[in-house]
């Protein structure tokens, strides 16, 4: 299966997440914030990258953008369940225009996110 990398500050999102993909058979690599994840990404070139939006010091918007310049055709799901953003502006939509392939909002379900895993990798 494919290599997927998951960038979220929050350690149960990120142990949660992994256990999901792991029992379907993915290899999983962890970051606990965007630079450390963007790092990642060039290090380790994963199928597959799922980044938080809302995050302690650089934002997963800004990860997306640096990911997608590094490859153009790199899928990326963007999750996010709010936060400390600007006017309660919906930051999924945003995602999507900086480069998500697909979007999903938290909570979601472990069908959920296999669900927008198949639709980015497909």
């Amino acid at each position: 299966m494919e290599h997927v990398l998951v960038i979220d500050d929050d350690a149960q999102m990120r142990y949660l997440i992994t256990q999901i993909l792991e029992r379907e058979g993915h290899k999983v690599t962890t970051a606990c914030d965007s630079e450390e994840g963007v790092l990642l990404y060039e290090q380790e070139k994963p199928e597959l990258v799922i980044t938080d939006i809302v995050m302690p010091k650089t934002e997963g918007l800004k990860a997306i953008q640096q990911m997608k310049q590094l490859s153009k055709t790199i899928p990326i799901v963007a999750i996010s369940g709010g936060g400390r953003h600007s006017n309660g502006q919906d930051l999924l939509p945003l995602a999507k225009m900086f480069g998500a392939t697909v979007t999903l909002a938290k909570p979601f379900t472990r069908t959920e996110l296999m669900q927008v895993v198949r639709e980015a990798l497909s």
